[in-house]
């Protein structure tokens, strides 16, 4: 069995700040982590390769050079093999171009090894869209099942719990597929020490524009729909006022506070 799992490396957004003045947020000395859902559905996928024989875990991510490190931080929790989607000409994409470029460099991984589940997080903490696994299955023409918190292989299908506002439900989908996996309250596996010295000596498989069947009109910056126009932080609201005493008193206050500020009219 064939498993592939969609990684992005994100700025660590406790330590992300604002620019005031450009609206754009300040990376500089900003640590780069994987993205949490995505180590969730990672950690999905290696339970299965725990459980059953023969099968191959594959993640695949779409970033700069330095996302080298977060994928053999993946190779060392167990993956097989990494494989890292880097060049200008992806640089600056939306959700769009970004599933279009995983879409295509998934479609070459096919022709080496045959798709069997593609596990994506549910969304990036840096842009909490949740739009690319859902747009990545349906450039694959694949049927996907999204916020999965759990699986088991029976055969030629999955059956996943799902996770809802109130509750939870039970989908079964017919194999290959795609699945986007939620945070859930079980932390995805640590690195082994075996498991680190392996992934520094294997070779991370590295692929540009001309490595993938993709049209340069659906990739990057130019050929993303979407703008991002300001980012910034809310304000924070100002000091409440509390009122004490007996509550005849506190009432007459807050009118008095509603009349003087033209609440009431």
């Amino acid at each position: 069995m064939n498993v592939f799992v969609c990684c992005k490396q994100v700025p660590n957004t406790n330590d992300v700040k604002i620019d005031p003045d450009k609206g754009t947020l300040i990376r500089d000395k900003v640590d780069s982590i994987l993205n949490p859902d995505d180590a969730c559905a990672l950690e999905l996928a290696l339970r299965l390769k725990d459980e059953y024989d023969e099968v191959f875990v594959t993640v695949i991510s779409m970033g700069p050079t330095q996302a080298d490190e977060m994928l053999r931080e993946c190779l060392a929790m167990g993956a097989d093999r990494a494989v890292l989607l880097s060049d200008r000409a992806f640089g600056g994409a939306d959700t769009w171009a970004t599933s279009n470029t995983l879409a295509a460099a998934l479609t070459k991984l096919d022709g080496e090894r045959k798709i069997d589940i593609i596990f994506t997080g549910r969304q990036a903490i840096d842009g909490d869209t949740a739009q690319v696994g859902p747009q990545i299955a349906e450039k694959l023409d694949l049927p996907q099942v999204t916020y999965v918190q759990e699986i088991e292989l029976h055969g030629d299908f999955v059956r996943v719990r799902r996770q809802l506002a109130d509750g939870h439900e039970i989908v079964e989908v017919k194999l290959p597929a795609l699945l986007t996996v939620v945070k859930y309250l079980e932390k995805p596996r640590y690195m082994s020490v075996d498991g680190i010295y392996e992934a520094y000596e294997k070779e991370i498989t590295v692929w540009g524009f001309n490595d993938l069947p993709v049209e340069e009109s659906k990739i990057g910056l130019k050929s993303s729909p979407t703008r991002v126009v300001k980012s910034f932080t809310p304000e924070r609201p100002g000091k409440g006022l509390v009122f004490s005493g007996p509550v005849r008193n506190q009432v007459s206050r807050l009118i008095e506070e509603f009349s003087s500020n033209h609440i009431l009219r």
